[in-house]
């Protein structure tokens, strides 16, 4: 028999929690819940779930401050995105972060579940309304492995890239992705030297015009 899924569930409402561990606490193994990011980012490392439910609004960032701060670091977490919310800019910022899916709370117990297995597996999970939102928002969107200025960067100068071109200080993207400020000072360095830039307005301008925020 094939070993359970480990869940992880992140939402701000105690109750919601206690509510999807009763509906799939036999189903699935429930390794923990938390309600707020650094709680999320926190469990998420120590814990390594496979499946990560994942709530959308958050105080102080939300799921996709969950997201950004893990970067790349736990590839075999997969986070869904579960939410109240069915806008298309909520879609879109949570699936862009790295989220694999998204569905909204008015999901059935049994789409849930064949939900989480179907991210464990490496499928991407929308509900078709949310789905076209992902289509719309991605299909003019050219791989970014097409772009031979963006191959020079490695994959953390391009997580600062975007951090920075989004607007954010050396200080915070450094408390993001947990780098002092001065590493966080020599890849922008890099990434400016590497693309031939002057400055983060530049970079800022270069980001836009590739799509990467």
């Amino acid at each position: 028999m094939s070993a359970r899924i480990r869940v992880l569930v992140v939402d701000d409402h105690a109750m919601f929690r206690a509510g999807v561990k009763a509906e799939l606490g036999d189903e699935v193994d429930i390794v923990g819940d938390v309600g707020s990011v650094d709680e999320a980012t926190s469990a998420i490392r120590e814990l390594r779930p496979d499946v990560v439910l994942l709530d959308v609004h958050l105080p102080h960032g939300g799921g996709v401050a969950i997201l950004e701060a893990l970067g790349d670091s736990l590839p075999a977490t997969k986070s869904l995105a579960l939410s109240v919310s069915d806008a298309a800019e909520d879609v879109i910022a949570v699936i862009r972060a790295g989220a694999r899916g998204y569905v909204t709370k008015t999901i059935t117990h049994d789409e849930l579940l064949d939900a989480i297995r179907r991210v464990h597996a490496g499928d991407a999970v929308f509900s078709p309304r949310l789905a076209g939102f992902v289509l719309d928002a991605f299909a003019s969107t050219k791989p970014v492995t097409t772009d031979p200025d963006l191959d020079r960067l490695t994959q953390r100068e391009q997580e600062v890239l975007r951090l920075i071109a989004r607007g954010y200080t050396y200080k915070e993207v450094a408390a993001r992705i947990h780098l002092s400020v001065k590493t966080v000072e020599t890849h922008v360095s890099s990434v400016l030297r590497k693309l031939q830039l002057s400055n983060r307005h530049e970079l800022t301008a270069w980001a836009t015009d590739r799509r990467l925020l």
